[in-house]
């Protein structure tokens, strides 16, 4: 056989299972994967708890909202760029929109630490990160006063990767390592409701 036919033969050959995509995951990348889902979710579960307690980080206690205190207010009714601010502003605060995202923050972030129901976690985190990307909004240069956003990148900001990520977890099927994620899997109703893995 001539050099010219060995390589055109090996192009051709079918990948070695360890070259096809999804059969690559060695075990310190699965690791990996695992903190960073474990990394993430706090970062929600954290948000959650601190407006929900006041526990004196980025919420003091007389502004928690156990205490009274809106989770959505002082952050909507900021918003100052974009078409959608007059929306922002409308619904700043009221039960509807505190419920939904403080209900979004503490499932997340718990679906997250425990590997479970990535599949939803991603695309209500995702949909989640959108809402707020759209009320900074980044690619404006200018609030509605004329002042400088000071926005550090146009396009991708940190709500875009945390979105970015969660969907890559759940692609990983990473609860499946440090989670509940193949326990999860398992049960019959999630067997009949795969969209819940």
């Amino acid at each position: 056989m001539t050099t010219q036919h060995a390589t055109h033969r090996s192009i051709d050959r079918p990948l070695e299972h360890a070259e096809l995509p999804g059969h690559m995951l060695t075990s310190t990348a699965a690791r990996l994967l695992a903190v960073l889902r474990i990394s993430t979710g706090f970062v929600f579960l954290w948000a959650f708890l601190d407006k929900a307690f006041g526990l004196g980080y980025a919420t003091p206690a007389e502004r928690a909202w156990i205490n009274g205190g809106s989770p959505t207010k002082g952050f909507l009714s900021s918003v100052e760029v974009g078409p959608l601010q007059s929306f922002f502003h409308a619904i700043a605060g009221t039960w509807w929109a505190n419920v939904l995202f403080m209900a979004g923050l503490g499932a997340i972030g718990i679906a997250l630490i425990a590997g479970i129901g990535l599949r939803v976690a991603a695309g209500s985190g995702t949909l989640m990160m959108i809402f707020m990307w759209l009320a900074e909004l980044p690619l404006v240069r200018f609030t509605a006063a004329g002042e400088a956003t000071s926005s550090t990148n146009p396009v991708v900001d940190y709500h875009i990767v945390y979105a970015i990520v969660m969907v890559a977890l759940a692609a990983a099927y990473a609860g499946h390592t440090w989670g509940l994620g193949r326990l999860w899997a398992k049960l019959p109703f999630v067997q009949r409701h795969r969209w819940l893995i």
